[in-house]
């Protein structure tokens, strides 16, 4: 409901995903409760999700649907979390905006006359404006910084390699940086709980290409005392 009023303002959520009502139930069934348990998620609209599109902002994208979820979104539901919306991203990505030919501007929650940065900007403002309190963007050279920035949000851009780049829609470009998919939300403790619940067997499991390192409470209470 509050992504729904979101959007009506300032246009982020581009798919609601279908079927996550079946999976709130079949994590009420499930013995054990994951870090993310009963934690709705937005995701931005690269990352592939099962039965939708993603379109990366292109018209091209728009008739490939998905067949299956990322690892990101298999792990975060392994964790109990509930991937609901799929957000707003400026076409091909590679810009500090957030709009699109086929989905158009995204506005930033905080003063419609400003944007909400780029390319995770639906993320930032369904964030900033009460619809989601965890997202999944991704960042190559500012992604999830600005629209963090932008909307008075935190975000992190994992080390590379860090989490699974696996299963997203990423048309390949040439960069001299890594870009990575990372968390999104109103403060560092949100921040933390998602990389700690990403950075599980599962995730190492799905994609042996990550290094199997767990996330380390310690060297995070160091930097922040």
């Amino acid at each position: 409901g509050e992504a729904l009023e979101v959007t009506r303002e300032v246009n982020c959520v581009v798919d609601f995903i279908h079927g996550c009502e079946d999976q709130l139930q079949k994590l009420k069934k499930q013995k054990e409760k994951g870090l993310l348990y009963g934690i709705p998620v937005s995701i931005k609209d690269h990352i592939n999700c099962k039965g939708h599109v993603s379109s990366g902002g292109m018209v091209k994208f728009l008739g490939q649907v998905m067949e299956e979820d990322s690892v990101i979104v298999q792990v975060l539901k392994s964790q109990g979390a509930i991937p609901f919306v799929k957000t707003n991203i400026p076409q091909t990505m590679i810009n500090y905006d957030c709009s699109n030919l086929i989905f158009g501007q995204t506005l930033n929650p905080l003063d419609h006359q400003k944007s909400p940065g780029g390319s995770s900007g639906g993320e930032g403002a369904l964030i900033a404006g009460g619809g989601s309190i965890l997202g999944i963007g991704s960042d190559v050279a500012g992604s999830i910084r600005l629209p963090s920035s932008f909307c008075g949000l935190c975000g992190l851009k994992p080390t590379g390699n860090r989490i699974s780049p696996s299963a997203c829609s990423g048309r390949t470009f040439v960069l001299a940086v890594m870009g990575m998919l990372g968390p999104m939300a109103r403060d560092v403790d949100s921040l933390a709980l998602c990389m700690k619940a990403l950075l599980c067997q599962e995730m190492f499991r799905l994609d042996p290409t990550v290094p199997p390192l767990p996330f380390d409470e310690e060297v995070r209470l160091r930097g922040n005392p």
